[in-house]
């Protein structure tokens, strides 16, 4: 399973970013996608999933200003960031949870993409 993020960029404060993200590969099903971020000297944190069931699950700085958004015929995420903070400066990681077809059978995989950068100028 690969996963390919692309739209990160700079923009400045109050501007805004999508941020797009399809995974490919012999997928069975997709239990959980979303986006994650890292910033400088900082852990990687949660920034918006669909988790099972397609609940979304948004961290607290960031909710009223990113939706996310999922093609699930596609296997493709989105993330729309609007009023953008020099704070949300950060590479942003795809990540996707499910089944993945095998010469046996299946197993569960959990991949990460390669990380785009966003950055927010004041």
């Amino acid at each position: 399973v690969q996963l390919q993020a692309s739209g990160g960029g700079l923009v400045q404060a109050g501007g805004s970013l999508r941020l797009s993200c399809a995974a490919s590969g012999r997928i069975l099903s997709i239990n959980a996608m979303g986006w994650y971020r890292q910033a400088p000297g900082k852990q990687r944190e949660l920034v918006a999933t669909f988790t099972s069931g397609g609940r979304t699950n948004y961290a607290d700085s960031v909710k009223g200003r990113f939706t996310i958004s999922r093609d699930n015929a596609k296997n493709t995420v989105d993330l729309q960031m609007n009023s953008l903070k020099p704070e949300d400066t950060a590479v942003y990681y795809c990540n996707a949870a499910g089944v993945r077809q095998t010469s046996y059978g299946s197993t569960y995989f959990n991949q990460w993409g390669q990380g785009t950068q966003v950055t927010v100028s004041s």
